[in-house]
């Protein structure tokens, strides 16, 4: 086989399908078994039914990965973003995580994931300068 290669900033929706199931097989192969699961917590208006944010993630291989989480800010400050992540937390338990994982920025949220026990193992700096991408991971046992 011969490859060629392409950069995009429009991948088709394919191609996450695709690569999912390729390492799907691989780590069936490698682990014996392959448990990637979606995780979601979907954050609705009580008033419309409509949502307004929410968190996105998966587990796999005993690790929750949180990679999205988002708020409005009349919703801060609320307790909601503190279920929310009970509840992500919660899931990847009952599947059997060990571990969760997740990054985020610095002029985001790092000291709300402090307040819920997520400990802080790596930064990396990003733009507007001064800024960093802070990574965290808690330990479910």
């Amino acid at each position: 086989m011969q490859a060629t290669l392409a950069l995009t900033d429009a991948p088709d929706p394919s191609l996450r399908a695709m690569l999912g199931e390729g390492l799907r097989i691989h780590n069936l192969g490698a682990a014996g078994y392959s448990d990637w699961r979606a995780l979601a917590v979907v954050v609705a208006d009580a008033a419309n039914g409509e949502t307004v944010g929410g968190l996105l993630g998966r587990t796999s291989l005993g690790v929750l990965f949180i990679d999205l989480v988002h708020l409005p800010a009349a919703l801060r400050g609320q307790g909601v973003g503190r279920e929310m992540i009970g509840m992500a937390e919660a899931e990847a338990r009952a599947r059997g995580c060990r571990a969760g994982m997740l990054y985020t920025i610095t002029l985001q949220a790092p000291g709300f994931y402090e307040k819920l026990g997520w400990r802080e193992f790596g930064r990396i700096p990003c733009d507007p300068p001064g800024n960093a991408r802070v990574f965290f991971r808690k330990d479910f046992a």
